[in-house]
């Protein structure tokens, strides 16, 4: 028996602002990944600015929804990586610090008044280096693609696995 669970990966960012272009190279080595070992039916890859409308319409209806978005962290560490499960912290926390002005959080609590947030939804957050004009990753936040590339590979069979066994992740 197939095992269809809709599953929403975005990768939010600027690929023209160097680090904080890390989720939507994290979207592209997904799909590179993909053509040698597909990800299970239902899985959608995208990239967003973060605008929070973009955002909720392309995480509704989902099962499970992982995003990809630069952070800023004082003191900060380039490349390194944190991960927020909404089903275990239960708001968005305010002050997080994405990138962005208004975005990701501000998606959060929109879906969630709207009744329209996903049943699971994992968030990391990569510490970037440099925001400034220019494309390319610094050295330091490449090196976190491929690591967490695996990681989100991880966390879709897991949640698939789950499914498969009759469990409903999340909330």
């Amino acid at each position: 028996m197939a095992i269809s669970a809709r599953i929403a990966v975005i990768g939010v960012g600027n690929e023209f602002r160097r680090d904080d272009g890390v989720g939507p190279a994290v979207i592209a080595r997904l799909q590179e990944r993909a053509a040698d070992r597909p990800l299970p039916a239902g899985t959608t890859l995208s990239s967003s600015d973060g605008e929070p409308g973009r955002l909720i319409g392309l995480w509704e209806n989902t099962e499970l929804a992982v995003v990809v978005d630069a952070a800023h962290a004082h003191p900060g560490r380039p490349g390194r990586v944190h991960r927020v499960d909404l089903d275990r912290h239960g708001t968005w926390q305010s002050g997080s610090s994405s990138t962005h002005g208004l975005g990701l959080g501000e998606a959060v609590e929109l879906s969630r008044t709207l009744g329209r947030m996903p049943r699971h939804v994992i968030v990391y957050a990569v510490e970037g280096a440099d925001s400034s004009l220019g494309t390319g990753l610094t050295a330091a936040v490449a090196a976190a693609v491929d690591p967490l590339t695996e990681r989100i590979e991880a966390d879709i069979a897991r949640h698939r696995d789950a499914v498969a066994r009759g469990e409903v992740p999340g909330l």
